[in-house]
């Protein structure tokens, strides 16, 4: 039996795990028609991993838009670097910098690893950063204060992936070769707006986030979004102003409260729409 992931086996930003039972309960009870599931902004593939446990009789096509597979191949460096780190943080206090000796010796592991090939900066960040934030190469971690949150456990990502067709396109690419498949479903993740987070490959301005609306036309779709993107809103003006077809306009909206700190608060938003289902009502 195939190990059932609740979250992604690496940290990634923005990753689903807390849509795991409002996706898998609209994939099983609204798209049981659909047995191509098109994943076009993969991230962590934990939207991947879902719709397979789900589905595992559909083809799951994984797009590795981040290079997070890579991320998985690298697994045995990533725990060899923590196992090192681990024995020379031994005697500072847990979440305390790291400082003097024990700082130097720390990025002496990291450039040691690094001359000898990648180094999977961004999961390791989670062991040797304060909570959040990240570090993609060496420079950036030689200029960062070190805290001593070093993991307790190995990484592993053992059949995580198993099932999936990985591919590695442009979005654009990939919806061409599977618009007009019977059965499909995309999955669309797109990365915030105007956003450069260090788990994106580029960064997004509003033309990028509109173009992706194109993939909602006619299709059978999960989008994913927060109310601070105002994407939803945008194109419910724009429909009210008949400058164009709103493709919310039929969807089913689920939202999820989310926390950014104590004080502040913002909705996570799924919206799903099954093209054939609300032609047959």
């Amino acid at each position: 039996m195939t190990k059932i992931y609740t979250q992604a086996p690496l940290p990634f930003m923005g990753q689903k795990r807390r849509w795991n039972n409002d996706f898998k309960t609209a994939l099983k009870n609204e798209f049981a028609d659909c047995n191509v599931f098109v994943d076009l902004f993969g991230g962590s593939g934990l939207l991947s991993h879902f719709a397979k446990t789900v589905r595992p009789d559909a083809k799951v096509i994984y797009n590795d838009f981040d290079g997070y597979v890579h991320r998985i191949e690298v697994i045995p460096t990533t725990n060899a670097i923590l196992a090192e780190i681990r024995e020379i943080v031994k005697d500072v206090p847990r979440t305390k910098r790291i400082t003097g000796q024990q700082r130097a010796q720390v990025l002496e592991v990291f450039e040691r690893y690094d001359k000898l090939g990648y180094v999977d900066y961004i999961t390791l960040s989670a062991s040797v950063l304060f909570s959040g934030n990240y570090a993609v190469n060496l420079d950036e971690m030689k200029a960062s204060t070190l805290y001593n949150t070093v993991r307790a456990a190995d990484f592993n990502a053992d059949q995580y992936l198993d099932g999936l067709t990985i591919v590695r396109e442009d979005y654009r690419d990939l919806f061409a070769q599977y618009k007009d498949t019977p059965g499909v479903c995309f999955l669309i993740d797109p990365p915030y707006l105007s956003t450069q987070a260090t788990s994106y490959s580029s960064y997004w301005k509003l033309r990028d986030y509109l173009d992706v609306l194109h993939t909602l036309k006619g299709t059978n779709y999960f989008y994913f979004t927060s109310e601070k993107s105002t994407i939803i809103e945008l194109c419910d003006w724009l429909d009210q102003e008949e400058r164009f077809i709103n493709p919310f306009r039929h969807a089913t909206q689920v939202t999820i409260k989310s926390r950014l700190n104590y004080n502040s608060t913002y909705n996570d938003i799924m919206l799903y729409n099954n093209v054939n289902k609300r032609k047959a009502a």
